[in-house]
């Protein structure tokens, strides 16, 4: 089983992810596509990237606007693989 980040190294992964914050035991960041077709493209994306790590977020989609929300539902809240895919994902997001 993932080992849960403690606060202090959530805070510090944070402190380089700017667009994400914490809810709770996830961490969740919104990104607005020009389009819905965007949105719904980089959701695809990041599907692929999530298939890959075996890791995957809950996705929450409003017309141009994709909420990721990343927790390691086995281990209770947040791990080194959240961080990881949430460094991923705005690699895509930029990409």
């Amino acid at each position: 089983m993932a080992e849960l980040l403690s606060d202090a190294d959530i805070e510090a992964a944070l402190a380089d992810l700017p667009a994400w914050q914490r809810d709770g035991n996830a961490i969740v960041r919104t990104v607005e596509s020009p389009s819905f077709p965007d949105a719904v493209a980089l959701v695809d994306r990041v599907a692929e990237a999530a298939e890959a790590a075996n890791h995957h977020p809950d996705i929450d989609i409003r017309w141009r606007k994709v909420t990721y929300s990343l927790s390691t539902h086995s281990a209770g809240g947040i791990t080194a693989s959240d961080v990881e895919l949430a460094r991923t994902i705005d690699s895509l997001v930029h990409g």
